[in-house]
């Protein structure tokens, strides 16, 4: 026999220690000749598909296997050899990780034993570092015991790991652990205890190894690997430093392990099905049920045809539980009167629709089941439910009540470095001092794509060519996507009918009550394991809370399902991009698309929410459609059977259905094949693997009469659609949250602007954007006042309609706790002065410096909120000896707060202001400096050059854009549009970045009333804002 197979190995999923990926290894091990790899992270299989699907791509033997540190230091190293071997290694790791915290695990020598051991085998490590003669002594005396216990309890599956890493004593180990093998008759074993896959990734390595120290290198130089040995070797180095038996015992042990992930077998939850029926029936009885209540007075032949092959086929491929476990799942939600609303590819469905899972009704769309549903994809279906954000937990509680938590667990998220954290930590391991660590963290804008260029690092007064930030730029780039630590994903339930730890070690997350798989969504996908997305929606919650304000001061219900539907008001200010607040459509790039699309239905809206997207961008599709739309280009298609495809996008593709059916009508493809087309073209950019598809669309088009022009054309389209083409059922269950969130704001304007406060935080605008466009539509705002605020904010009588009082929740660093207070003794009787407040609401100086600062006593203090804090700091805390300490003292005239004083106070106490907007006490200033307003800007014509300024609101640099930045300004008269292209925010970036109060010197550009300001060069004029703090909202 000859070769090698390394039988312990460590990726970077076993974090802060390894320093290479999973496929890294694999392929590296197989371009080798290696026999097979191990995979071996500690107390984690966490990395085994990723290395699963690399091993079946290039043919190498994966073996799946842990490593331990036994509570006692003791190490070992289990390997499954079949899938019984593999049972029992996630139980043993799902038992040690749930008896620890996060991240952590604790493995006693007895919960080791004979039965929880079965088909498994044991490598038994051994540190081969030198030492002195009595430490060394221990060490073997040590193993001696540990080697003898593990022969007893499982005899002839164990044997003794010899590392030969050239530290300088391998020779006096490995002849050491020659006399322990003779002596308990436990065999020998050459492995690696690699722990990366080049030698290259050492320095990576030794900082990964700081990191995990909580130190610099130089502090922990004695606890780095003296060398860089271990990395997969090759087979000529192995053969000079290992015996020929002990290589071959490798690939010996290796061909015992026969288990691999291709066996798992996972069967869906079903025991609620009623004993007399089958899953199947159960199906069809809560379908019919909903088809009764959804169509009253039947489903149209179209609607029936579509149920009963939806029926038809969930039935063929056994779905049947993953549909009612679904339906369970949101009839709970229901009868708990929380808001949801399932979307993606599910509101293809008609059957979801009858169960009430989703809101999109299949008569007045055009879906597509294939797009949800494949017979030649062969992989489960995936549901996704919103939920209201606040309330989820209930539903995610009421998971694992009904399932067990040894049945469900949400799905495991890998926190990766990005660039950013990928420099703190790499700079700290360096030694850099913390400032230093600030600037080059803080310089790494968003927008500049992760990269650490070196004029980033002059741009902070560094040098880049001096060693240790040479050393940094070099390392950065390859910590960048590495795991940082198992995080949780943001809904996804795995359920199964069997112990879900018999496939999947299970782990305590951080949050309390909640426990999650080592496995991501992409790995459960690989192997077919179902997942129930339970996500939190904040719009969700801001338009229950809006049918519940609607309901007590309008006297009228409402649901989803019955606001006024196609309410002309509603589109006309659709329009006009007057969507501050509207859910999807307030974006920047959003409101600057809805005055040239001018919806006015529905599938306006549906069409608007999908088009403003980087597949329908990049693909060239917006353009020809407006034009389309306006009537300025001709609308044609190549044959009747493409007309019925695109004929409701006027000929242009935009949804990822369309595409599905293209590929069906005019090349052929069956329903699977074109949906294997659409999940090609989600990952090409990554993996690539679009050619063959290229290949047979252009000739599956070409035998069917198309030209090659147009064949050719509709690939472009769908290279361009990339990972972010929207599935028209996605769409339009968006867009039904956009008609109702937008009826609110055009009927009800103060109504959703509470309902919207009272959600934070959500959606794209902070409060006082929210208030300011309030004000703007005519409603009347209240300050928050200690004698009428509740927590929320809360609607009141005004003279012509509901005025809006703001909330006890806007004010920053006052407690939940000492609200409730106050508000409870307020209910039991008015305040009548500050103290009293103070006394009979028990709050502490804390809190009522808190209100005092946020204005909210002047109204108690008769005064202003000078005099009020005065008062407040006055109380003194009762005691036993006084429990209301009272002592006169002259109250002094504090002079009150000028304007701009109160504006600043606002800010920093409630993050917006009633006053006067902040630009409106400068205006001189910047007249002066010669900028103009966002009114004067408005009259200005198309071209015209301009000098600007304004509070930074928001910046944004969307995906589909990576050229460009918008920013948004404030003033006093209205919102500034920004665009700001990739040069200039290289050459500005620090400006771009930082500025709060920025200038800009630019050009109009105006279509119709759409207007964006085309930044030529910007200002930094956040000093005239003096103690004002304002904070934008950024996204990418």
């Amino acid at each position: 026999m000859s070769g090698y197979a390394e039988l312990h190995c460590i990726s970077n999923f076993t974090f802060l220690r390894g320093a290479s990926h999973p496929a890294e290894l694999v392929r590296r091990a197989s371009e080798l000749g290696y026999r097979a790899l191990a995979l071996t992270d500690e107390c984690s299989v966490s990395g085994v598909v990723r290395a699963h699907v690399v091993a079946r791509e290039v043919g190498l033997h994966l073996v799946i296997g842990s490593e331990f540190t036994l509570e006692n230091g003791n190490g070992l190293v289990l390997l499954a050899t079949s899938r019984q071997g593999y049972r029992h290694l996630v139980r043993l790791i799902t038992h040690s990780r749930r008896a620890a915290g996060k991240g952590r695990y604790i493995l006693k020598t007895d919960h080791l034993c004979s039965e929880r051991l079965q088909d498994c085998l044991a490598l038994l490590p051994c540190d081969p570092a030198p030492k002195s003669k009595n430490v060394l002594a221990d060490r073997y005396q040590t193993l001696s015991h540990h080697a003898k216990r593990m022969q007893s309890m499982m005899p002839g599956r164990a044997w003794l790991a010899v590392e030969q890493p050239g530290y300088g004593g391998d020779r006096n180990h490995r002849k050491q652990l020659q006399i322990l093998s003779r002596e308990v008759g436990i065999p020998m074993v050459a492995v690696g205890n690699v722990h990366m896959h080049a030698r290259t990734r050492q320095p990576l390595q030794d900082t990964l190894t700081a990191t995990r120290h909580k130190k610099s290198v130089a502090e922990i130089k004695p606890a780095l690997a003296p060398n860089a040995e271990r990395h997969l070797r090759t087979q000529a180095v192995l053969e000079r430093i290992y015996p020929r038996g002990l290589l071959d015992e490798s690939v010996k042990i290796a061909q015992r392990c026969r288990f691999s992930l291709d066996e798992l077998r996972y069967h869906y939850p079903c025991e609620f099905v009623p004993a007399d029926l089958s899953p199947a029936q159960y199906l069809r009885q809560l379908t019919e049920t909903g088809m009764a209540k959804r169509w009253p007075d039947g489903p149209t032949e179209k609607v029936m045809h579509q149920i009963e092959h939806e029926l038809a086929l969930i039935s063929e491929l056994n779905y049947e539980g993953y549909f009612l476990t679904v339906c369970d799942i949101v009839r709970f939600a229901r009868s708990r009167n929380i808001l949801c609303q399932g979307r993606g590819s599910a509101a293809n469905s008609a059957v979801c629709f009858a169960l009430g899972i989703t809101e999109v009704d299949p008569a007045r769309m055009e879906i597509l089941f294939e797009r949800f549903i494949s017979r030649e994809r062969n992989e489960p279906p995936d549901i996704d439910v919103d939920f209201e954000h606040e309330r989820r937990e209930e539903v995610m509680q009421y998971v694992y009540q009904r399932y067990g938590r040894e049945r469900a667990a949400l799905t495991g998220a890998i926190t990766t470095y990005r660039p950013r954290s990928a420099v703190r930590d790499i700079g700290r391991a360096l030694d850099l001092s913390q400032d230093q660590i600030d600037c080059l963290a803080g310089n790494l804008a968003w927008w500049r794509a992760g990269q650490v260029a070196p004029q980033q690092v002059r741009e902070i007064g560094l040098d880049p060519e001096g060693p240790v930030l040479r050393r940094l730029l070099a390392l950065v780039p390859e910590l960048v996507g590495f795991p940082r630590h198992l995080s949780q994903h943001s809904g996804g339930f795995v359920i199964s009918h069997e112990p879900l730890c018999d496939l999947v070690p299970i782990e305590n997350a951080a949050m309390a009550d909640r426990t999650v798989i080592q496995w991501d969504k992409n790995d459960i996908d690989t192997l077919g394991l179902l997942k129930v997305d339970c996500l939190a929606l904040g719009m969700l919650s801001a338009i229950h809370r809006a049918f519940d304000l609607i309901r007590q001061y309008r006297d009228r219900t409402l649901t989803m399902a019955t606001v006024p539907a196609e309410d002309s008001l509603v589109y006309q200010m659709i329009s006009r991009a007057d969507t501050v607040g509207v859910f999807q459509i307030e974006s920047r790039a959003q409101m600057a698309m809805l005055p040239r699309l001018q919806p006015r239905c529905f599938y306006d809206l549906v069409i608007e929410v999908a088009i403003v997207r980087p597949g329908p961008i990049q693909g060239d599709m917006v353009h020809p459609y407006l034009r389309r739309r306006a009537g300025t280009e001709e609308i044609t298609y190549p044959s009747e059977a493409v007309r019925e495809v695109l004929e409701r996008t006027l000929g242009v593709p935009i949804f990822q259905e369309q595409v599905i059916k293209l590929a069906m009508v005019a090349a052929g493809f069956t329903p699977g094949e074109a949906d294997g087309l659409r999940r090609a073209m989600a990952a090409w950019k990554r993996h690539g693997g679009l050619d063959h598809y290229e290949t047979r669309l252009i000739e599956g088009m070409r035998e069917r009469g198309y030209s090659e022009t147009f064949a050719r054309r509709i690939y472009q389209q769908i290279l361009g659609f990339g990972e972010y083409g929207f599935p028209e059922s996605h769409a339009a269950s968006f867009a039904l949250l956009v008609y109702v969130s937008a009826w609110l704001k055009c009927h009800e304007p103060a109504i959703f602007t509470c309902a919207l406060l009272n959600s934070q935080p959500m959606g794209f605008y902070a409060p006082t954007q929210l208030v300011q466009d309030a004000r703007r539509h005519g409603v009347n705002v209240l300050p928050v006042d200690v004698a009428a605020s509740y927590w929320d904010c809360t609607l009141e009588p005004g003279d012509s309609d509901l005025a809006l009082r703001l909330g006890l929740r806007m004010v920053r660093y006052l407690s939940l706790a000492g609200a409730e207070r106050l508000i409870d003794a307020r209910q039991q009787q008015p305040f009548t002065s500050v103290e009293d407040l103070a006394h009979r609401a028990t709050l502490d100086q804390g809190d009522l410096r808190a209100l005092a600062n946020a204005d909210a006593l002047s109204t108690l203090a008769r005064s202003h909120r000078r005099q009020a804090g005065w008062a407040a700091s006055g109380i003194e805390k009762p005691s036993p000896v006084f429990p209301r300490p009272h002592i006169r003292e002259a109250v002094p005239l504090l002079r009150a707060p000028h304007v701009g004083e109160a504006v600043c106070a606002d800010y920093a106490s409630t993050g917006l202001t009633l006053g006067p907007h902040p630009l409106a006490l400068l205006r001189d200033e910047l007249q002066s400096l010669g900028t103009i307003t966002s009114r004067d800007i408005a009259r200005k014509h198309n071209g015209c050059l301009i000098h600007t300024a304004g509070i930074v609101t928001a910046r944004q640099r969307p995906a589909s854009a990576n050229s460009v930045t918008f920013v948004t300004l404030e003033d006093e008269t209205g919102s500034i549009n920004l665009v700001v292209w990739q040069h200039l925010a290289k050459r500005q970036h620090l400006i771009l970045v930082g500025s709060q109060l920025l200038g800009v010197h630019g050009q109009i550009q105006r279509a119709g009333d759409t207007i964006h300001i085309i930044a030529g060069r910007l200002d930094d004029y956040t000093a005239l804002l003096g103690n004002l703090t304002t904070r934008s909202r950024d996204f990418h």
